[in-house]
């Protein structure tokens, strides 16, 4: 069904710098930070999902809770709690969703540490167009001061064997893409 529904879905995603990433202002914010090679290096996640409707699903399930969105790309780190955290840290509600190329999430919020986050998705192979929403609706109710139910997530036992060669050849080849660059705020277009 996931499936079915990411080819009806299809579309690209455009990104264009429009300059440095700064603080924000609104509490009623949720970022978005991306790793260095995010539709850059491939455009789509280990499950198959493009980034284009991974990103839309989750500016959706923000939008969907009156809550407003905007990505930000982290060049000089790939490390998923530390571009979520630091994501945060520009929000003005003080929560961020941070996603790597390969499809794995997370929830953070501003006073918290890298490695603990609020909600952490690590089986990239198991986020569907239906969970990257839901991720954007859970990260829009914190930023509205609610405590919402985690997003349930699916655990195949052979994701790991499966997956994690590629999982670590995408890295690798990430790191091409890594550079000492400030975050960068990232205007967004579907086509």
């Amino acid at each position: 069904m996931a499936q079915a529904q990411q080819q009806r879905t299809e579309r690209r995603l455009m990104l264009a710098e429009t300059g440095l990433a700064e603080a924000g202002t609104d509490d009623d914010e949720v970022v978005i930070s991306i790793s260095a090679g995010f539709n850059e290096m491939k455009d789509e996640t280990l499950a198959g999902v493009t980034h284009a409707n991974a990103i839309r699903e989750m500016m959706a399930g923000i939008e969907e809770e009156g809550v407003t969105s905007r990505v930000v790309r982290f060049y000089d780190s790939l490390d998923l709690g530390d571009i979520g955290l630091r994501g945060a840290k520009l929000s003005g509600s003080g929560i961020a969703i941070g996603i790597q190329t390969r499809g794995t999430t997370l929830i953070h919020q501003h006073d918290l540490v890298p490695l603990n986050n609020l909600e952490l998705f690590p089986q990239a192979p198991s986020i569907d167009l239906e969970t990257f929403r839901a991720i954007g609706t859970n990260a829009a109710r914190y930023a509205k001061g609610e405590s919402p139910e985690p997003v349930p997530v699916g655990n195949d036992p052979m994701a790991r064997p499966k997956y994690q060669a590629f999982a670590a050849l995408w890295h690798i080849k990430e790191m091409e893409y890594r550079d000492e660059r400030d975050p960068t705020e990232m205007e967004v277009r579907f086509e």
